[in-house]
């Protein structure tokens, strides 16, 4: 998408496990970025805040028409107050008020918001699920992330913390997520799920692999190359992955899932098993309208969305 003048800029954080992303954007363009910050570097919140604020100091000083901060946490966020009450991976940001504290510093408008949330809002403003108002959005990552768009509009739920789609039970006996939620499942199609299973199936078929040799992306490769054990992972994840997007479909009735993150990458192994999984799954009055799509803007969508959403609530004011 072109942009245009009619844009404000906007400083959009990224916050990740590992690092921390600052940049200025402008409608759907990153005008520029300032190095990432590593997490691991700081500990607590109060470091890490000072750091992010010389960043954005440093960026109003090259673009003193900056008008708004947003801020994508991978966490549970209290959109309303600006609260981040526990990251995930990240110690020492229990209770942050993020919002207050930045605001006091730069003076200007801020929000704080679920970094998955941020990534559904733009893909649906500007990137592939553009134009539709019943979306899905997913990041197969490290864990499993998701957003909701209703009728048009992101959906927060009652205390904010709509679309954790990672968190869907698709074994009620099954493994324990970090909430204590049976069979979750981004304890199946996470990174770090992928490459186990992977381990374990390799190891069942008499090769030996070590877990590094199982990444997602080296198996991805593997399929490529035709491996009848990878292709059959891949398989295994997609009908994993199905079981969860059903479920939300069924409830939802969504006409869009926009699928990003790292595990996305292994295109056609993956979405298309998916799409057959879903149809062997649900009615065809339920399956005709869903299309299943790969994300757009890949690991930038945070950024993008959180500086997005800051000047949607700008505009709102």
């Amino acid at each position: 998408m072109s942009n245009t003048p009619t844009h404000p800029l906007a400083i959009g954080i990224d916050f990740g496990g590992t690092s921390v992303k600052i940049g200025v954007c402008q409608g759907s363009e990153i005008i520029e970025k300032v190095e990432p910050i590593v997490t691991s570097d700081y500990s607590g919140a109060a470091p890490m805040i000072g750091v992010i604020n010389e960043a954005i100091t440093s960026l109003r000083k090259r673009y003193p028409d900056i008008k708004t901060i947003g801020a994508g946490m991978p966490g549970f966020v209290n959109w309303s107050t600006g609260e981040v009450h526990a990251l995930t991976n990240v110690q020492g940001w229990e209770g942050v008020n993020l919002r207050e504290q930045l605001h006091i510093s730069t003076s200007l408008p801020c929000i704080v918001e679920n970094d998955a949330n941020a990534m559904t809002y733009a893909e649906w403003k500007f990137g592939a699920g553009r134009g539709r108002d019943y979306l899905l959005a997913i990041t197969l990552g490290t864990g499993v992330g998701g957003g909701l768009i209703l009728d048009g509009q992101l959906y927060r739920g009652a205390t904010y913390g709509a679309g954790e789609v990672g968190q869907i039970s698709i074994d009620f006996r099954g493994r324990k997520g970090g909430h204590g939620n049976h069979g979750a499942l981004e304890r199946y199609v996470g990174n770090g799920s992928f490459t186990r299973m992977a381990h374990s199936r390799y190891e069942g078929s008499g090769e030996q692999r070590t877990l590094a040799e199982c990444r997602p992306d080296l198996i991805a490769n593997l399929a490529g190359e035709g491996d009848p054990v990878a292709i059959d992972i891949w398989k295994q994840v997609a009908e994993r992955l199905a079981v969860g997007i059903a479920n939300v479909l069924w409830v939802m009735n969504l006409d869009c899932v926009v699928i990003g993150g790292g595990m996305a990458k292994a295109d056609d192994l993956l979405f298309a098993p998916l799409q057959a999984h879903l149809e062997d799954q649900m009615d065809p009055a339920f399956t005709n309208c869903v299309q299943i799509i790969h994300a757009h803007f890949g690991n930038e969508a945070g950024l993008i969305g959180a500086a997005a959403l800051a000047v949607n609530e700008l505009d709102q004011a």
